[in-house]
């Protein structure tokens, strides 16, 4: 097992997946990032790190990032799955095409990398996966579809990827926020949220950070809400 924690991010060249990957570099972990537009790579560097530049759709772009951190670091210790977007339209409007770049952007962007790094945390006996998801998994808007029913599914897999494996000492949580500064701010949507403002960032950057912390060693297969009260049902 590597002496230093080691942590990889995908899709981790900006928004909540750069602030993830500052975060657990201040944590103490070496990082690995992957980033399809060169970002990751360059935040990396600057990290002290290895990055990827590379698309968390491709096998092999996956497979580069773990295989080159096996190399440097000798083990992983977290996963962080980041997003991009995925297409948006009016239910009935949203082609085949569309829900299968759906798929590959909410679910399979965990998916993938999952099937990679797991057995290398399974053999460590210890890993934890962070997912970033959304605080509409469960309550879906119209706004966000493929990423509802797909971060729903997500809901899902990490519930049974949990069961599996939570016996050998490897966990996976969802983070679900809500209103995030990385995205554009209206009134309307600060209004809706009973704290009156949009999160940070780097609010959801400390969450991942703690699920992936050994103070959170008895959590896995949760779905946690970073959202300014917004979503409050069971």
């Amino acid at each position: 097992m590597a002496a230093e924690k080691v942590a990889l991010i995908t899709a981790g060249g900006s928004g909540m997946g750069a602030a993830a990957a500052r975060r657990l570099a201040q944590e103490g972990f070496q990082v690995a990032i992957l980033s399809s537009s060169g970002k990751g790579e360059a935040l990396a560097a600057e990290l002290g790190g290895f990055g990827v530049t590379g698309s968390n759709q491709s096998n092999d772009d996956l497979k580069r990032l773990v295989d080159g951190a096996m190399e440097r670091f000798g083990g992983i210790d977290v996963l962080v799955n980041s997003a991009g977007h995925g297409p948006r339209a009016q239910i009935l409007e949203i082609s085949d095409e569309d829900w299968h770049k759906g798929m590959d952007v909410y679910l399979m962007n965990v998916i993938r990398p999952t099937r990679l790094v797991a057995p290398i945390m399974q053999k460590q006996r210890s890993g934890a996966i962070v997912n970033i998801s959304t605080a509409w998994a469960f309550e879906p808007s119209a706004m966000f579809p493929t990423s509802a029913v797909f971060r729903a599914g997500l809901a899902a897999y990490t519930k049974l990827f949990a069961d599996t494996y939570a016996g050998d000492n490897v966990r996976m949580n969802n983070v679900l926020p809500g209103w995030i500064d990385s995205l554009p701010a209206t009134e309307a949507r600060r209004d809706s949220v009973p704290m009156k403002r949009y999160g940070t960032s780097e609010e959801i950057a400390a969450t991942v950070a703690f699920l992936a912390s050994e103070g959170a060693g008895y959590i896995t297969g949760q779905n946690l809400r970073v959202d300014g009260g917004l979503m409050r049902s069971l």
